[in-house]
């Protein structure tokens, strides 16, 4: 059994240099040799390591890499998933795991035991058990996967429910990769016919092929991956629409009734067989990445910078002047406030909303949610918008009760308020791209689209999340196709789900007494991790032309900073009083771009490192993430820097101070910025980047 190792020996540096813009082999050198470098320097401001790079609630997921003949397969033995199937280079599948999940699809996290593993050069077989235990839900699985020489996988899932429960789904999910939008695949369904079809190019709304029993789809020529499923029906769904990588091929078609119970003692038996069919080149070969990432600006290629904002804080009371001061320094386009027309408090919350958006120098962005009496509810607010200290930025119009408000209430919407023509009347779905997807809305009637999104509707682990930046694009790029010239607003954009839209029954109320995060909380929220994912997230949007992104919430345990109080849970929520969070320099700088442009980057590594270029009148500034927990090299052409050219990097060396005092961050001197030394003959500039870190170059 293999593992990797935490990294070992982790002293203070002192004397180290700081990894920024090095020969290659000094990069090289300090990083493969200091993986764990800290400053001596920050003290007790310095947070611990774990809490700062990922909230310190698990390290990321170790993998093993085993071989069946010209297959590669990487294996998670933590979570008994197969993340990827490669041939060669080519990623065959994006990943086989089995899934227990509840009532209200939830996902029960896997506990993994009796873990046993022999591989040999070409051949390998591991088995093991898995319980997925969450009350009332307790179900135990044995499996096995094995792999032959040939080029042949059987994974197997032999389980047996250890309580009685109600579940959506218990089984198999197979993932075929986003790249293969519209490659063609044949289809064999359960009654033994075949269809040839496509995968799809834009976002399918719904499943795109039914009653499966197995695939095939090209992958050289001569040679075909055959992914054959038993012990149940499987259907595939484009699983793009919650901005997952992949295309999913699941067991028990939602046609059926759901959810079912599942007796104490019933058990339930699959396999999922791959292999390759035809007489094409089995022998292959594996390029090794690069010990660099090399990152290419296309400065003929730009964007408009997407108006940011942020929510209105949902645990935080009046922010305090020091919260509004740095509120203020992201100089922000909305403040948006969910309104449920039906509680009482409605009209107090818009106004608390509208001092707020004054108080940050913001315009307030309004999602209304129609009830049961939608003119009444809209009446009893008016008074509140019509002596509004701040501009509209726009109207968002929703129903509890339908998922797209129809063009004749949204009509009656725009003459109740009696909106200037400047205001943006908005449709859409306050949940995820796929129920705007599902459901197209009334253009004619509106002014604008949204959408919210987040990067754990199906999984959890970082790279996972990763994985859903270039499909937030996609979502965009799919909604343009069907809302035409319309502007398309993204919002909220949360670590988390806010809510489950597809709970199939209501959420026990809890007694008040918090005992663990809510389950919109994620504990990575003031990591390095977030503000990398949220640097990403910014620049595929951008660059897939979205009009506006909100993104959080002002303060609080789901918000860009700390408040006063600090965190009700600090034992489960790595935050201190009044800090910034990471990610409040994500936005801080692209704050000094508001009203400029994106530049399209490219990265031959994007999911090791990417960045974003922002663009203003003469300035430039780069932003460059490492997305992983190694340290990295970066390589950037295709910009010439001056010998003015600055850099700060926020990282486990300079986050203390920085998120302790942003201001001197990026005052004209700070503990992260280091003068940037020309660029290479060949116009290459080279740096290095610790875990998770942020590099801000400026020229």
């Amino acid at each position: 059994m293999e593992h990797r190792g935490k990294d070992s020996d982790e002293r203070d540096l002192p004397n180290a240099p700081s990894p920024v813009a090095l020969s290659r082999r000094d990069s090289l050198g300090l990083l493969l040799a200091a993986p764990a470098l800290l400053s001596a320097q920050s003290g007790e401001s310095q947070p611990p390591r774990d809490v700062l790079l990922y909230g310190g609630a698990s390290p990321p997921a170790a993998s093993i890499e085993l071989r069946a003949g010209p297959l590669s397969v990487s294996f998670e033995p933590e979570t008994a998933v197969v993340r990827a199937v490669r041939y060669g280079n080519m990623k065959l599948l994006h990943g086989i795991y089995a899934a227990v999940r509840d009532r209200n699809w939830g996902t029960i996290r896997p506990e993994v035991s009796e873990l046993r593993i022999l591989k040999e050069s070409d051949r390998f077989e591991t088995t093991f058990t898995v319980r997925c235990q969450d009350s009332p839900v307790d179900f135990v699985w044995k499996g096995s996967i094995r792999g032959d020489a040939s080029g042949t996988l059987h994974f197997t899932f032999d389980g047996t429910a250890q309580s009685a429960f109600f579940r959506n789904r218990v089984g198999f999910c197979i993932l075929h990769p986003a790249e293969l939008a519209g490659a063609s695949l044949r289809v064999e369904s359960a009654d033994g016919e075949t269809l040839e079809g496509r995968f799809p190019q834009r976002i399918a709304p719904h499943q795109p092929f039914l009653n499966i029993r197995a695939l095939r789809h090209s992958i050289a020529d001569g040679l075909e991956a055959e992914t054959r499923m038993t012990g149940d029906v499987f259907e595939m769904e484009d699983q793009r629409n919650w901005t997952d990588a992949s295309y999913k091929t699941y067991c028990t078609p939602l046609a059926l009734p759901f959810p079912v119970e599942l007796q104490k003692g019933q058990r339930i038996q699959q396999e999922v067989t791959v292999s390759l069919k035809g007489n094409g080149r089995r022998p292959v070969s594996v390029s090794r990445p690069p010990l660099a990432t090399e990152i290419v600006v296309e400065p003929g290629s730009a964007f408009p910078l997407p108006e940011l904002g942020l929510s209105v804080s949902s645990v935080a009371g009046t922010l305090n002047a020091n919260e509004v001061a740095l509120l203020r320094r992201l100089q922000l386009g909305h403040l948006r406030a969910g309104i449920r027309l039906s509680d009482p408090g409605a009209f107090g919350a818009v106004e608390r909303a509208a001092t707020e958006a004054a108080a940050i120098g913001a315009r307030l962005s309004l999602a209304l949610h129609l009830g049961g009496d939608p003119e009444t509810e809209i009446a009893s607010i008016l008074p509140a918008l019509r002596g509004l200290p701040v501009a509209l930025a726009r109207v968002h119009v929703f129903h509890r009760d339908v998922k797209q408000v129809g063009e004749a209430w949204l009509r009656r919407v725009r003459r109740a308020l009696d909106l200037s023509p400047n205001v943006p009347l908005c449709g859409g779905s306050d949940a995820y791209f796929t129920e705007l997807n599902r459901f197209r809305p009334p253009l004619e009637a509106l002014d604008g689209v949204g959408y919210s999104l987040n990067p754990q509707v199906h999984a959890f682990d970082n790279l996972s999340m990763l994985e859903t930046l270039p499909m937030q694009a996609e979502t965009v790029a799919s909604a343009k196709a069907f809302c035409g010239s319309l502007p398309i607003h993204v919002g909220p954009v949360t670590l988390k789900p806010r809510f489950n839209p597809a709970a199939t029954t209501a959420v026990p109320v809890a007694d008040g007494t918090l005992r663990e995060l809510p389950p919109e909380v994620d504990p990575r929220q003031p990591s390095l991790f977030a503000a990398s994912w949220t640097l990403g997230s910014l620049k595929w949007l951008a660059e897939s032309g979205a009009a506006s992104v909100c993104y959080y919430e002002t303060a609080g345990w789901r918000g860009v900073l700390e408040t006063a109080d600090g965190a009700p849970l600090p034992a489960r929520f790595p935050s201190r009083p009044g800090m910034v969070f990471p990610v409040y320099h994500v936005l801080a700088a692209a704050a000094d771009y508001r009203g400029g442009e994106s530049v399209r980057v490219g990265s031959s590594q994007s999911l090791a490192v990417d960045a974003l270029l922002l663009r203003k009148d003469n300035r430039r500034r780069l932003i460059v993430a490492n997305y992983t927990d190694r340290p990295q090299v970066v390589r950037i052409s295709g910009a010439s820097w001056g010998a003015r050219t600055r850099v700060r990097m926020l990282d486990e060396h300079t986050a203390g101070p920085a998120l302790a005092d942003p201001a001197r961050f990026w005052g004209a001197s700070s503990e992260g910025e280091d003068a940037m030394p020309p660029q290479s003959g060949d116009g290459i500039l080279q740096l290095g980047l610790l875990a998770y870190a942020l590099a801000f170059i400026d020229g």
